[in-house]
Formats: C-alpha cells, sequence, structure tokens
C-alpha cells in the first residue's frame, strides 16, 4: 500500500488534544473496573505491545474513503455483532472473509466499480449496552459488555470487569489480522478463480444459479484482458482488506494510539477505521474528544434523534477542515423511520456543502423481540431500509456510499425472513449470537443482489 497521503488535505493537529484527553470528558458506557492497580498494569502492558495495523493502511483506507464519497467506490462494512474469544478459529474467520469476498464480488460485478472491504472483525470485542446491570430471578450482576471487558455467564465472577481480558483481546485481533492477511496474500482472494470462496450452501440455495452466473462472467471477463494482453493480470490474485471496530473501551484505543516515523499526528493502530454509536456520540462527551484527536478514518452511528444542528456540530469537532475521506456517517433509522428521519439530514449537510460518506446500516433500526423470547431482526425490514436508503438519497441530490452489516460466515438462524423464508420456529436451530441476531451467510449475499438491483433500478432512464 502507498505511503503517502499527498492527496488527501492537509489538517492541523487538533488543539489541545492528546490520547488521555478524553479523560476529562464525561465517559458513558465504560466498565467500572474494581482494582485500579490491576487496570493500570494491564494498560502498562498494552502500551508495550505491538501495533495491530499500520499508519500507512490507515491512510490508504482513509485515500478509498475519500473516493467512495465522490461515487468512484462503493464501501463494504460488516462482520459479527461482537467477536467472542471461542470463535478465534480458521474455520469462523475464512468462512466470515469468505462471505464478504461474495458479496464485495456481487457489487463490483452489479456496480462496475471497486470497493471497500471493511470488517467488523479483529479487535470487536466491546459492546455498550443499555443498562448498567442485569437482574435475573433476583440476583442483579453488571451487564455483558464483551468479552474485552467481561464473560456472558451470569455468575459474579464471570461478569467482573477484567483488565486483563484487553490483554487476550489484542492478542486474538492479532492472530485474526495474521489469518486474514496470510489467506489474503497467499491468493485466497484470486479473482482467477472465485469459486474458491463458495461455502458449501451455495449448491442448495435458491440464489445458487444467479451466484455462479456471476462467476463465470466474471471469470470470461478475466480470461479475456488476459488474452488481449498476453499475459496473467496479476493484481487480480489479492484484494485490499481492512478492519474496524467500535471504539467503545478508551482506555484500550488510549493504549493502542501513536505516534509513529515519518507520519505526523497520532494514528489509533488498533484498527484501520473506528467508530462510535449513538450512545457515545456526545458532542461534549469522551468518544467524540477520543476521535476528534486521531488521524483515522472515523464514523458515527447516527439515528433518528439525531437533528440537524447536532449533526453539523459533529462535522464542525470532528472534520473542522472538510478532509476527504475523514468523516463518515452511518444511518441507522429503522425501515419505518428512515423516510421521515433522513431527509432533513441529508437537506442539511447538502446546504452547508459538508463532505462526508453516508452509509446505511439496516440492522440496528430494525430489531425486535418475538414471543419465543428471541432478540431478531426481519429480512423484509433490512432490505426495505435499504431500497429506501438508495432512493432518500438519490432524491436529495446526496449519494449513498455504502452499507453496515452485522452478519457471519456461519450457518445460523438468528434474522427471520430471507431466501429460505426463515420463521420464528426456525430462531431455535442455531441462534448462537450472544448481543445481536446477524444475517448469515446466504441473507447477507441477497442483501448484496438487493443492492445491485436497487442501483441499477435507479441510474436506469426510464
Amino acid at each position: 500500500m502507498p505511503n503517502s497521503d499527498a492527496s488527501l488535505h492537509a489538517v492541523s493537529l487538533p488543539r489541545e488534544w492528546g490520547p488521555q484527553s478524553w479523560r476529562a470528558r464525561p465517559a458513558t458506557q465504560m466498565p467500572q473496573y474494581p482494582d485500579a492497580a490491576e487496570l493500570e498494569s494491564a494498560l502498562t502492558e498494552l502500551r508495550r505491545l505491538p501495533p495491530l495495523v499500520t499508519s500507512w493502511e490507515i491512510l490508504s483506507l482513509k485515500q478509498q474513503l475519500a473516493e467512495a464519497q465522490e461515487g468512484r467506490r462503493f464501501l463494504l462494512q460488516g462482520g459479527d455483532c461482537a467477536e467472542n474469544f471461542d470463535e478465534c478459529s480458521s474455520d469462523v474467520i475464512s468462512n466470515r472473509l469468505k462471505v464478504l469476498l461474495q458479496m464485495s464480488l456481487v457489487l463490483v460485478h452489479g456496480m462496475r466499480k471497486p470497493v471497500v472491504r471493511v470488517g467488523r472483525f479483529a479487535g470487536q470485542y466491546a459492546k455498550p449496552r443499555s443498562a448498567d446491570t442485569e437482574t435475573i430471578d433476583g440476583t442483579t450482576l453488571p451487564s455483558y459488555r464483551g468479552d474485552m471487558v467481561n464473560g456472558p455467564a451470569f455468575t459474579a465472577e464471570a461478569r467482573r470487569p477484567d483488565p486483563r481480558r484487553m490483554i487476550k483481546a489484542h492478542a486474538r485481533s492479532a492472530m485474526t489480522m495474521n489469518f486474514v492477511r496470510a489467506l489474503i496474500d497467499g491468493g485466497f482472494a484470486d479473482l482467477h478463480h472465485p469459486e474458491y470462496w463458495d461455502l458449501g450452501w451455495v449448491t442448495h440455495s435458491p440464489l445458487a444459479d444467479e451466484y455462479h452466473r456471476m462467476v463465470a462472467a466474471i471469470g470470461d471477463a478475466v480470461r479475456f484482458m488476459e488474452t488481449l494482453s498476453g499475459s496473467e493480470v496479476h493484481n487480480l490474485n489479492r484484494v485490499d482488506f481492512y478492519t474496524s471496530h467500535e471504539s467503545l473501551l478508551l482506555p484500550y484505543e488510549e493504549s493502542m494510539t501513536r505516534q509513529v516515523p515519518r507520519n505526523w499526528g497520532w494514528f489509533d493502530l488498533s484498527t484501520h477505521f473506528p467508530w462510535i454509536g449513538m450512545r457515545t456520540a456526545q458532542i461534549d462527551g469522551a468518544h467524540v474528544e477520543f476521535l476528534r484527536g486521531i488521524r483515522n478514518p472515523v464514523a458515527v452511528k447516527i439515528g433518528p434523534s439525531v437533528t440537524p444542528d447536532v449533526l453539523l456540530r459533529l462535522v464542525d469537532v470532528l472534520n473542522p477542515g472538510d478532509e476527504p475521506g475523514r468523516l463518515t456517517f452511518i444511518h441507522r433509522m429503522g425501515a419505518s423511520q428512515i423516510a421521515a428521519k433522513l431527509p432533513p439530514l441529508l437537506e442539511a449537510m447538502r446546504r452547508d456543502g459538508r463532505r462526508v460518506l453516508w452509509v446505511c446500516d439496516p440492522m440496528h433500526g430494525n430489531t425486535e423481540p418475538t414471543a419465543n423470547g428471541y432478540k431478531t431482526r426481519r429480512f423484509a425490514n433490512i432490505a426495505g431500509e435499504v431500497e429506501q436508503a438508495f432512493e432518500l438519497h438519490a432524491a436529495a441530490g446526496t449519494r449513498l456510499g455504502g452499507v453496515h452489516l452485522e452478519l457471519t460466515g456461519e450457518d445460523v438462524t438468528e434474522c427471520l425472513g430471507g431466501a429460505r423464508e426463515l420463521t420464528e420456529a426456525d430462531l431455535e436451530r442455531a441462534y448462537r449470537s450472544c448481543v445481536d441476531p446477524r444475517l448469515n451467510y446466504e441473507q447477507a449475499l441477497e442483501v448484496a443482489m438487493l443492492i445491485v438491483r436497487k442501483q441499477t433500478q435507479l441510474s436506469t432512464p426510464l
């Protein structure tokens, strides 16, 4: 990857900022560690550990996100709602990578533009919670906040926030990144052989024929180019792949924020692309303060309660220099609210001339409980929000530049509907998420095909 961001606007170091300046601001969604000395010991060890990503990878991603802002790329960001330590395995990682590659193949083929591939992995070990505690049968314990903080079992020992878990999260993130890089460098993503990306489901899926036609078309195109050139197109044997996670546990993020040789400023080297959610996006809060000073591209989730004024103030704080590729807004309104809530935000940003990348998260606004006690999402609502997002951006004169999805490469049954029309009774068969329901591999590919159809529909003259 290039070691230069010359095409990006030069911006100044933020005033009165340091990796620790967030500590002077109100911090929500933070665990209460019972032993301050134990916490400081863990953070001291983290500061000595190697980074997980490099500054030049971060700047390369920022350049690609700037191109997505201009409509020359499309962002595909996806992965687990929350990684867990037990699933740091070769099968889980390779299947997750396969489904993201398959989705990007569909998008590249159908949208005729490069795809920016960003995984929600190698660090997505912490999750916000709606309450600090959970009560079951009269017993109250701290809420489960992800494997980086505590364990899911409802026992006092498991729910105790343990700072040593940050060390474990770093190690497993490093293992995940190492394996992903090895797979990609070894030709796992080779466009000469996209059929290698198949998961076992593809021969049984209602989508199989359509997917195989796309694979065949891409293979024909590659062979045609190589026939014309008389040699193999070598840059088709690998892809760029980036990581992202919610920048929630700020002591961990601070410990991984470093200065590097030959690049000015501070980089959060725990991930390429950190984001913050609605619960931590307060203008004067600790999480916004942390993101304000790092050179990574950053994102903020915005929901139906966000006003145009708040949105513009976030831009003032997080991207005062209007740097291309710096700021992404991920809207997650819900299928029933997006038509009313998104247009005023789009109009405010368009009118003010602010430069951001708009991305749709159709997952988090469409969560609902079922009668048999599961938390789920209906595929029809997920698809409906994506389709409305494209239409609303087109009507506003703005551009939807990507999607943000919770998904897995495993054969889970956590979201209702889709090509196999999963019902509430199916949820019991393979509901494995400890936190939020995810699209399975088949439903994820169906979303990619839906995006292509919608894009084609909107770009076809009447």
